[in-house]
């Protein structure tokens, strides 16, 4: 496998029609005419993944202010997602790609490199999505501490 086809700013974001936490189906199409945040990371629960998720949970106020939505994508399934969101108190949709199809779509999922070895995995990456479906940051290889609050600064919202 080689590396994915990124995004870039300006290009149509994929459509989406995936499950979610809390049982439900959540597609792109449903927030059409709303700035979207959409971020992709690898397991629901591991401490990265946590933290991350926590910072956007925390931030989320602020950010649905500004105008956007917040959607987290991983590869687990919808259950262990309901307990990520039980557990964390995690306040925004988060949806299930277990075959990882939209993520390969969005250049989040295929080779990266791991302590020094090359792996298959998600690409820690997030998206902001225009009003019109459109593409405006893909950030890939972020980190998982720190990267809400530079995502904020990016914005112009700190």
């Amino acid at each position: 496998m080689t590396a994915p086809a990124r995004l870039s700013p300006g290009d149509p974001a994929p459509g989406f029609s995936l499950p979610t936490d809390t049982g439900g189906q959540l597609t792109l199409a449903d927030l059409h005419g709303r700035k979207i945040i959409l971020y992709a990371y690898p397991a629901a629960m591991t401490p990265g993944c946590t933290k991350q998720a926590c910072d956007f949970r925390d931030s989320l106020a602020s950010l649905q202010a500004a105008g956007y939505e917040v959607v987290g994508i991983s590869p687990d399934k919808p259950e262990k997602l309901a307990k990520f969101r039980e557990r964390d108190a995690i306040t925004f949709p988060l949806v299930a790609d277990t075959d990882k199809t939209v993520l390969t779509a969005y250049g989040a999922y295929g080779e990266k490199q791991m302590y020094g070895r090359t792996v298959t995995g998600v690409i820690r990456s997030t998206f902001v999505i225009d009003e019109q479906g459109r593409i405006e940051r893909a950030l890939y290889n972020v980190k998982a501490t720190g990267h809400v609050a530079k995502l904020r600064r990016d914005l112009g919202l700190d």
